[in-house]
């Protein structure tokens, strides 16, 4: 797969194949007339030698200093220098190839005044798998995120580190000579185009969207299973009583959770069962309305990316008529917001996943289930301890959906006085999202616990598959075995396609 930079930019789809499965990078003959037209701008702004700021200034607080022609060029190699300060342990690959392509895309749109040879040296570094060393503590996502792109950019000059294939860190100059590539001069301008911009946090949050709509389409299917194993009643699910409230994320959940429910001779013995319960608890009767709203959530994500993709979010910005403009645009509050509001809704997902683990492993509320899911118990412990796991990542969920967003510290002489902490909220959205799947395989394995202990009623087709896909490695009901193995591969199970694929194949295509 090829993935083309146009003079308007890429899609989600391109950025998520570039970072997951090495599409390869070209830059459209139209990209490259843009980015030739508008550095023109800034070459006949050299020549006439009126101040603009990045241009012939210094930068941040030392704007109001002006740049000696002969120095212009020292001053963009100085920046990059200066501004790849982070520290810490290196982003993960996927992360920088995304920031790397975003800020091909910036470039391409035509309003940074640099040359096309800037953009088609990020290309080179994709293309031949070189992955630059970014620390992960840095940005503040302020004039976007500054200190991460100068890692990348700093590449580009010969200098700086590279992540090697055995995660070790080797030098950029070495890594450019293994591929046959040379280091690139900066002209006036093109240092501070290549790090201001909101391309890591925007990267995060296409990456974070990818994983977070496969997830809480596998929280419906952790939950169905979870209310099958507990004898819960469908009628909650029905589409009518989701028409009076119409949020389409709570309606889209619904109809998941009742078309999986379908099928069982388990749901089958309890349904005209008058001694039934007669409203289950929250955690089961309001499962839509939770990863419901967490869907609606996640289109407002969707939309605001969807809005950062076609931005220019450089600064300054060179307009077609030849002005050359100061903005606000590489401010990253659109994503940091929408990074913690997405953090939140994940977070309860995971929540209340836990909640249906705890009733499933508890004799008083599991309506017949033995303790803790196991036939002996006593002696035996059974999914005790999953729990408590479940309990542990749920509180450190709780304390990652604070948002970050809220949290500006001042910097640069106060010339940048407030700041957006947009990277440090689209990473810990990474960080929640890893651990949702953590929850969702201990549901899933509790559910499927519950589901065999159901025999001999058969579950649902998507409890069939369930089972399948998990009792190969988790077996059956019995004496107590090594857990961590076991939850480490229900998490590839909820993290992977297969099981849903399954699903879909007998019950059709999930919201």
């Amino acid at each position: 797969m090829s993935v083309i930079v146009q003079s308007t930019g890429v899609s989600a789809a391109d950025v998520v194949a570039v970072a997951r499965t090495d599409a390869r990078v070209e830059i459209a003959p139209a990209a490259v007339e843009a980015m030739a037209a508008s550095r023109a701008i800034v070459d006949g702004i050299e020549a006439s030698g009126r101040p603009v700021y990045g241009v012939s200034t210094g930068f941040g607080a030392l704007a109001s200093t002006s740049i000696d022609p002969s120095r212009r060029a020292e001053l963009q190699h100085a920046l990059i220098r200066s501004h790849a300060a982070g520290i810490g342990a290196p982003m993960p690959r996927e992360v920088v190839r995304a920031m790397m392509l975003l800020r091909v895309r910036s470039l391409a749109l035509g309003r940074s005044g640099v040359r096309p040879v800037l953009a088609q040296g990020l290309v080179d570094l994709l293309n031949h798998d070189i992955t630059p060393w970014v620390p992960e503590h840095g940005s503040l996502g302020a004039s976007g995120d500054l200190a991460p792109l100068a890692h990348c950019a700093l590449v580009l000059l010969g200098e700086g580190w590279v992540v090697g294939k055995d995660g070790s860190r080797i030098a950029g100059a070495e890594a450019l000579r293994a591929a046959g590539l040379r280091p690139l001069d900066l002209a006036a301008k093109e240092g501070l185009a290549l790090i201001n911009g909101t391309d890591g946090m925007l990267g995060m949050l296409l990456l974070a969207i990818t994983d977070a709509r496969h997830l809480f389409t596998m929280a419906d299917v952790t939950a169905a299973l979870a209310i099958e194993a507990m004898l819960g009643s469908e009628r909650p699910f029905l589409p009518e009583l989701h028409e009076i409230r119409p949020h389409p994320g709570q309606a889209a959940s619904a109809a998941n959770i009742h078309r999986l429910l379908q099928g069982s001779t388990i749901m089958d013995s309890h349904r005209d069962d008058l001694a039934h319960a007669v409203q289950d608890a929250y955690s089961i009767r309001c499962a839509p309305q939770v990863a419901g709203a967490a869907r609606d959530t996640l289109d407002f994500v969707v939309m605001t990316c969807g809005r950062e993709l076609v931005s220019v979010v450089d600064n300054p910005v060179v307009l077609p008529d030849g002005r050359v403009e100061s903005t606000g645009n590489f401010h990253g509050a659109p994503l940091g917001f929408a990074a913690d509001f997405l953090a939140i809704a994940a977070a309860e997902v995971g929540a209340i996943a836990e909640r249906r683990v705890d009733r499933l492993l508890d004799v008083t509320r599991s309506r017949d289930l033995p303790p803790f899911l196991s036939p002996d118990a006593g002696v035996n412990s059974g999914l005790m301890i999953a729990q408590y796991t479940a309990a542990g990542i749920v509180s450190e969920n709780r304390r990652l959906a604070s948002p970050a967003s809220v949290d500006s510290l001042p910097t640069s002489g106060m010339q940048e006085d407030h700041v957006s902490m947009g990277w440090a909220a689209a990473k810990k959205l990474r960080t929640v999202l890893d651990n949702l799947t953590s929850l969702l395989a201990v549901e899933l394995l509790s559910a499927v616990r519950g589901l065999q202990l159901r025999a001999p009623l058969t579950a649902s087709p998507a409890g069939r598959a369930a089972l399948a896909a998990v009792e190969p490695f988790a077996g059956t009901p019995g004496p107590d075995v090594f857990l961590a193995p076991v939850l480490e591969q229900a998490r590839a199970v909820v993290a992977g396609p297969a099981l849903r694929t399954a699903i879909e194949t007998t019950v059709g295509p999930l919201s």
